[in-house]
């Protein structure tokens, strides 16, 4: 478990930041850029939690924030350092729990027959944005994939996530009995 004796480190003073090897990098790097955006995320996930969803949602999020820092660190060492570290990282375990919850909360709501806008209660609401924030991870770490390797597993995890957060936000409607917002293709 990492220890943090001192929060700042003026490293960033000089536009750099260390990767989980210590290697240091610009912080506009695709990298930082991939797990900065899975930080924000993970952020998100969090109002939401806050927000107070049903008993359901939260107590699944909650695990899935901690598989957010899984993802981080698997983003934050590059695949060679991996070799050398014994971190945590996101594996196909993940990506198939993730796609089990999904097929079990659209067996409650039901398919998708119309388009629906971002919205209904509040907690929904703030499961879209997270689902945003999500798709934007995944194309920040597709831009990163390009460049470098990363783990096999990323992609494949932010893209059920995103639609998974998606049948949550549809779900936390359902369960406060809350009209999904639809969208109307004659206004």
């Amino acid at each position: 478990m990492p220890r943090l004796t001192k929060i700042y480190t003026r490293t960033g003073d000089k536009g750099l930041t260390a990767l989980g090897s210590g290697t240091k990098v610009p912080k506009e790097s695709l990298r930082v850029s991939a797990y900065g955006t899975v930080d924000e995320l993970n952020s998100f996930i969090g109002v939401a939690v806050a927000a107070g969803l049903v008993e359901k949602l939260g107590s699944s999020l909650l695990v899935i924030q901690n598989e957010l820092f899984h993802l981080g660190s698997d983003l934050c060492f590059t695949e060679e350092d991996k070799e050398k570290y014994s971190i945590p990282q996101i594996e196909e375990r993940h990506v198939l729990k993730l796609e089990t919850l999904i097929d079990e909360l659209t067996a409650i709501v039901g398919p998708l027959e119309n388009f629906i806008l971002p919205g209904g209660s509040i907690g929904s609401s703030h499961l879209h944005v997270a689902r945003t924030v999500c798709r934007r991870a995944e194309r920040d770490v597709v831009s990163l994939s390009r460049e470098e390797a990363v783990g096999d597993w990323v992609l494949p995890y932010l893209n059920r996530l995103s639609d998974l957060l998606f049948v949550m936000a549809r779900y936390e409607n359902h369960e406060r009995s809350v009209p999904e917002p639809l969208w109307d293709t004659h206004l």
